[in-house]
């Protein structure tokens, strides 16, 4: 053994203050939206699972379990029934899970009442799907939460996992998140239930909210250029968040991780790969021209793409449709976050003086948004594309009802802006569409004649804030 009994605990205790009777300092007051389900678990979990908490690197995925367990020992569990280590320590990965729990349990043993596990980066330790599955077969008094930044892939003993943990998905920092970290004075918006429950409003309620809404424009720009990155949107600085978080993604996640995790060892092409893109953020993926500009082969490129997406820095989009329609065609990748782009590239202020790269930040994070508000709702997402190249950006599939959206983060809207959307809800038979715009003068529901469809305009900034507000519990349709 490299390190001794003694030198392990001693690192467990770092990680354990409570154990001696202190806290964790200078903890964030503010908890992001995932707290409440993370804590509704612990304290009452639905079923007999572990809990996966997935997402990025510097998503604030650690914070979170921090914080579930400051609650806990405040309300009265005994600080000896709580573990938590990181594999992110070289020595801890050593040891592995099981050497973990055996320095606990030797250590510090627990009393009576329910045990509560937490590790972080999971995903580093060795056959850790097969130890999940026995832990929580054979240890019913134990709740174990775990994080991972990235999606198990398919690899030996994953199918013995089946069942026996509850994932939440960890994205970025919504709008509305965003601006309650930088704790910025925000305009007086009403909640709303849904976004269709905006369709039923009257006229004057949109004159009146929109006015109100203007002020978030400014907020929303800024969002855009710093991220959700919790550390990077605390940055006073633009360019050093955007430098803070190029280091993160480019040598932390491409270099290391990939390396570390998944054997990837040319680096260098999963570098380019992952520039094409940035620069191709919420377009139609070309794998052809990817490999001719890349001189790559396409099993090569396949894989640095589903690399990619399993650490959460990429979405794929599947084209609407069945059979061929999706096996035919081409996918859309967006950028986990809409300041991948901008950081990656070094555009620093830049991606607001073209409105071309500022339309797709845009769309990159309204496409975050309703992701990630919805995805355990088993909520489907495609893009539809028409024979005649006219096209709609997301169709969200909810329960049958399909929903389409159109992203035009342009001033003067007209018919040719949302050609697309109106033919799609034609075609299949939608009521209602949305188009999401960028003046607020365009904040409205139209009505399309003869076609018994309603669409509703509304800025860009005003939808992703009321799709990130917590109040927002129900669909869209």
């Amino acid at each position: 053994m490299i390190a001794s009994d003694a030198e392990l605990i001693s690192v467990l205790r770092q990680y354990n203050p409570w154990w001696s009777g202190r806290r964790f300092q200078d903890l964030p007051q503010w908890r992001r939206v995932a707290f409440k389900e993370i804590t509704s678990w612990l304290t009452n979990p639905p079923a007999d699972r572990a809990l996966l908490l997935s997402g990025a690197r510097q998503v604030g995925k650690t914070t979170l379990f921090l914080q579930a367990i400051d609650q806990l020992l405040d309300s009265g569990v005994r600080p000896s029934n709580i573990l938590y280590a990181t594999f992110d320590h070289p020595l801890l990965k050593l040891v592995g899970p099981d050497g973990v729990l055996r320095l606990w349990k030797e250590f510090e043993p627990a009393s009576e009442g329910v045990e509560y596990v937490f590790l972080d980066e999971i995903q580093t330790a060795k056959n850790w799907q097969v130890w999940l599955k026995h832990q929580v077969d054979f240890e019913k008094r134990r709740r174990i939460a775990v994080t991972g930044s990235a999606t198990p892939l398919a690899v030996e003993g994953q199918e013995s996992g089946v069942g026996r943990w509850h994932t939440i998905k960890l994205a970025t920092l919504s709008f509305y998140e965003y601006l309650q970290i930088k704790n910025l004075q925000t305009p007086n918006i009403p909640a709303v239930t849904s976004l269709a429950a905006v369709f039923d409003w009257e006229a004057n309620q949109f004159v009146r909210v929109g006015e109100e809404a203007r002020g978030l424009v400014g907020y929303f720009h800024d969002y855009l250029l710093r991220g959700g990155f919790p550390e990077c949107a605390k940055v006073e600085s633009v360019t050093l968040a955007q430098k803070l978080l190029r280091e993160d993604i480019v040598d932390k996640v491409l270099k290391r991780d990939m390396t570390a995790q998944f054997g990837v060892r040319r680096v260098v092409e999963l570098e380019q790969t992952f520039l094409y893109l940035c620069l191709h953020d919420g377009g139609q993926l070309d794998i052809p021209e990817l490999c001719k500009s890349l001189e790559l082969k396409r099993p090569t490129v396949s894989n640095f793409i589903d690399l990619l997406e399993a650490t959460h820095l990429i979405h794929q989009l599947r084209p609407f449709g069945y059979g061929k329609e999706i096996l035919r065609g081409r996918p859309k990748v967006y950028l986990a976050d809409a300041a991948i782009v901008p950081s990656v590239l070094l555009k620093g202020k830049t991606l607001l003086e073209n409105a071309t790269q500022l339309g797709r930040a845009v769309e990159t994070a309204f496409f975050k948004h309703v992701f990630t508000r919805f995805y355990a709702l088993s909520v489907g997402f495609s893009y539809w594309r028409s024979k005649k190249d006219v096209e709609v950006d997301i169709i969200a599939d909810v329960n049958g009802d399909l929903i389409p959206f159109e992203v035009k983060y342009r001033g003067n809207i007209v018919p040719s802006y949302y050609k697309g959307l109106v033919q799609f809800c034609q075609e299949r038979h939608v009521k209602r569409g949305y188009l999401i715009t960028k003046d607020f003068t365009d904040f409205k529901v139209m009505t399309i004649p003869d076609r018994d469809t309603r669409i509703l305009q509304i800025p860009a900034p005003l939808a992703c804030y009321w799709l990130g507000r917590s109040e927002l519990e129900e669909g869209i349709a």
